[in-house]
């Protein structure tokens, strides 16, 4: 059985990869922050983007795009404001969320550009 923690690294790198392969360029993996983590931080052309990966082995109890809850979507607004602030960059931003579900011994993986603004 995969710890959480396995799985967790497992689904950031397999994201990291897929978003590689169509352009974007890693800047930073999870930035903590007293108010929040952000688990990839990427570059897409003019755009910074902050990326969730949310990875789940089954679909009993809701997909993993559907556990990013506006929560979810708050706290991470937070920690983006927090990083930007922090490193003093003014650039556009997005908001991404890469779902990864187990299907055996497959990855599905969908990338949901624009996922959410900020609120």
């Amino acid at each position: 059985m995969v710890s959480k923690i396995e799985q967790g690294s497992t689904a950031e790198e397999s994201a990291r990869r897929h978003l590689e392969k169509q352009g974007l360029k890693l800047i930073e993996r999870n930035y903590a922050c007293r108010v929040g983590e952000l688990d990839l931080i990427m570059r897409d052309g003019v755009y910074l983007v902050f990326v969730e990966v949310r990875s789940r082995q089954d679909n009993r109890y809701g997909t993993p795009a559907e556990t990013v809850t506006r929560a979810k979507q708050k706290r991470l607004v937070r920690a983006a404001a927090y990083y930007l602030q922090r490193r003093r960059i003014n650039a556009p931003c997005r908001f991404d969320v890469i779902a990864i579900s187990q299907n055996g011994d497959t990855l599905d993986l969908e990338w949901i550009k624009d996922a959410f603004q900020a609120l």
